[in-house]
């Protein structure tokens, strides 16, 4: 295997900082409603991303762009534009109902939901993975004993990042079947514009009254294109990039460190305020178990790999 260029690491390291930002900006911006505000985030993306996703269409083979209109690849297409579409509104929401360290920490849960759907279907948990399930739930549950009537952890928040956790496990799953042959930014702007446009009928239909494309004369314009610029580009597509290099695995545990980093990005810039006091405790026992997780789950990445 080639060395790892140097470059490559401060890509991954500012790729994490990126998609960090997300959970903050987000939150600050919440005078629009979480589905709107959703689907602008997407919109602007796709903008920032048409560019270099026409170039790459030209540098592709004639082989692989017919390939792109066959109908396996444009049903995975709408499945995962879909699935992220169900990501972004269920995980913004939650934004409005808990803390930032909790919607976080709950969203970035999801290799937790991964093994559990290995278990049921396709293999037995190595004793690793098992061990980290078991403290990753730990801490969990820990982390909600924050949960209080009249305090900013909810339940209701709590379980909206879930499951924004489970459903954009669609999305990485399609994104691993269709990024071995499709170049990133190819198949980023085709399924954010999908997961865009989804947001707007149903924004409409959960009473949001903003316009769909309210963002062009908006005063918070400018939040939403550093927001799709740090979390599109320099985070989602980063590291999407990096997979070129490392090893998802390398990128999944570093994508655990996003509730810690995020949450000091909230506290620092836009007064988010300091995670409870079992936050701290259930926390890292999340964190912990979801790294267990994912290692644990190595030498199957490999074997798929190697197939």
């Amino acid at each position: 295997m080639s060395r790892t260029p140097p470059l490559v690491w401060g890509l991954l390291v500012s790729g994490v900082i990126g998609v960090s930002f997300a959970g903050a900006i987000l939150q600050h911006v919440d005078q629009i409603p979480p589905l709107m505000r959703a689907s602008w985030r997407l919109q602007i993306t796709v903008l920032m991303l048409l560019p270099v996703a026409i170039w790459q269409w030209r540098s592709m083979e004639l082989n692989a762009k017919k390939r792109m209109f066959e109908k396996k690849t444009l049903a995975i297409l709408l499945a995962s534009g879909f699935a992220l579409a169900a990501h972004f509104a269920t995980w913004v929401a939650s934004l409005d109902h808990t803390t930032l360290a909790h919607s976080l920490l709950f969203v970035t849960s999801h290799p937790l939901i991964v093994l559990f759907g290995l278990a049921i279907w396709v293999r037995k948990p190595s004793k690793l993975e098992t061990i980290g399930a078991i403290i990753g739930l730990s801490g969990a549950f820990i982390a909600l004993l924050d949960i209080k009537g009249d305090g900013d952890v909810t339940l209701l928040g709590d379980s909206l990042a879930f499951i924004g956790g489970i459903t954009v496990v669609g999305y990485i799953v399609a994104g691993k079947i269709l990024r071995q042959w499709m170049p990133v930014f190819v198949y980023a702007v085709p399924v954010t514009l999908i997961g865009a446009i989804i947001l707007i009928p149903f924004s409409y239909l959960m009473g949001e009254s903003t316009a769909a494309f309210g963002w062009v004369e908006s005063d918070l314009l400018g939040w939403f294109v550093l927001l799709a610029f740090l979390a599109g580009i320099v985070g989602h597509t980063g590291l999407n990039a990096c997979l070129r290099w490392v090893s998802p695995l390398t990128i999944s545990v570093s994508v655990t460190l996003e509730p810690v980093i995020g949450s000091i990005i909230g506290y620092v810039f836009f007064d988010a305020g300091m995670p409870g006091f079992w936050t701290w405790i259930g926390g890292p026992l999340l964190i912990l178990g979801v790294i267990l997780v994912v290692k644990g789950g190595v030498k199957d990445e490999l074997d798929i790999i190697d197939q």
